[in-house]
């Protein structure tokens, strides 16, 4: 089970944007990075196409890794570590390590 899983708030802990927050869009578990709306924007410089026939920079979102992110409870709103715990029927969930608030999926 993921740590971080689509749809969490985050918040950066390291690197260039430091302190951001944002949602998370997409995750990639084999890479262990994660795309981030809002954050670690890179420019594209981009060639004329059919489909683009402006061409030129374009700034988009590129994936950051999870090593430097930590997801905000909604409860105690603040970041936090993640636990993962067993339920009485077997299923796992996600709690957070400081108020013990469940994470729903």
């Amino acid at each position: 089970m993921n740590k971080i899983v689509k749809n969490d708030t985050v918040k950066v802990m390291a690197g260039r944007d430091k302190g951001k927050t944002g949602k998370v869009i997409t995750v990639f578990p084999k890479e262990k990075r994660a795309l981030v709306e809002g954050v670690n924007y890179i420019k594209r410089h981009t060639r004329r196409s059919q489909k683009d026939p402006q061409g030129g920079i374009v700034t988009k979102e590129s994936p950051i890794n999870i090593s430097s992110l930590m997801v905000v409870c909604k409860a105690c709103n603040s970041p936090t570590k993640i636990g993962i715990s067993k339920l009485s029927d077997g299923t796992k969930t996600r709690f957070c390590r400081k108020c013990n608030e469940i994470f729903s999926r």
